[in-house]
């Protein structure tokens, strides 16, 4: 972990460039170092996964609205300032990534972050993990 899904309107796979925002993401991500300078977040363990929402009803339906949310969801056990500075990186990411589109027309953007400290399982087995160490 970190694992950040976007769901969005598919309206914004024209419009979002999603595949740069993907990476700009993970880089924000990999970019967090606590207050020794340590990163945050393992290399091998950052994922961010994009779908698109195959049925979506925005707002009042009366104009070309879209959205995207964005739930970062990592393991428990990192400080409330970590928190507020990952979230505060990924949103200005995001602001920055979509400034123009948010100009042309009215999208909303909701970043959610959660913790997993009530996990009962959590099973990994990885090759990826061993290539950052």
């Amino acid at each position: 972990m970190p694992h950040l899904t976007l769901l969005y309107s598919p309206d914004l796979d024209g419009d979002a460039e999603l595949p740069t925002l993907c990476r700009a993401l993970a880089d924000t991500l990999l970019a967090q170092r606590d207050s020794a300078g340590k990163a945050i977040f393992p290399t091998g363990g950052v994922r961010v996964l994009a779908y698109p929402a195959a049925h979506a009803a925005i707002a009042d339906g009366q104009g070309d609205y879209g959205f995207l949310y964005a739930n970062l969801r990592m393991g428990a056990g990192r400080a409330s300032a970590l928190h507020r500075q990952v979230g505060d990186a990924l949103l200005a990411t995001l602001e920055q990534h979509l400034s123009a589109l948010l100009e042309r027309r009215p999208v909303g953007i909701t970043l959610q972050i959660d913790e997993s400290p009530g996990q009962v399982y959590d099973g990994k087995r990885s090759s990826l993990h061993p290539l950052f160490r």
